[in-house]
């Protein structure tokens, strides 16, 4: 990966995003794009939908869920939608888009990024787990509901005086 950065979604990447393809047996661990973006137009104002393109190609997509006043604190500062391309897994792609999306939450004053995910052999734990997500709790459905402590940016704190 030579260039990789996050643009909101658009009409210009849509569609690339919307036909991201997976490794066989992923399917069944996340929803289409499209729910995602029918999910951001119905939210408009939490939802934080966003491509990672490397140089002009979309590879990924990452939707983020910010809601300080949600009564479900997971809910709060979440990941709703994490997809990377087949040809761009093992690359650095999806830790690059949690780290994006985990730095946006800082930036809006959370302290922790959460994420539900079933558990399953071509499942997505092993993914969170290598970033640092911590499992919290299972839901009743058998989800898991992992965590991922988010520290304060050093940088954030330079140039003022004591």
């Amino acid at each position: 990966m030579s260039d990789l950065r996050l643009e909101e979604l658009s009409a210009a990447t849509i569609v690339a995003a919307n036909t991201l393809t997976l490794k066989p047996g992923q399917e069944q661990y996340v929803a289409p794009v499209s729910h995602s973006i029918a999910e951001a137009y119905v939210n408009p104002s939490t939802a934080w939908p966003r491509v990672v393109l490397d140089d002009d190609e979309v590879v990924g997509f990452i939707m983020g869920n910010f809601d300080a006043e949600n009564d479900h604190d997971e809910l709060r500062s979440c990941i709703w939608r994490i997809n990377v391309s087949a040809d761009a897994q093992g690359r650095g792609v999806g830790r690059f888009a949690v780290h994006a999306l985990a730095a946006e939450a800082r930036h809006r004053g959370f302290d922790q990024l959460t994420v539900m995910y079933e558990p399953g052999d071509d499942g997505p734990e092993a993914f969170f787990t290598r970033i640092g997500f911590e499992v919290v709790r299972e839901t009743p459905y058998g989800e898991h509901l992992a965590a991922l402590r988010i520290l304060p940016d050093p940088h954030e704190s330079e140039g003022t005086e004591s």
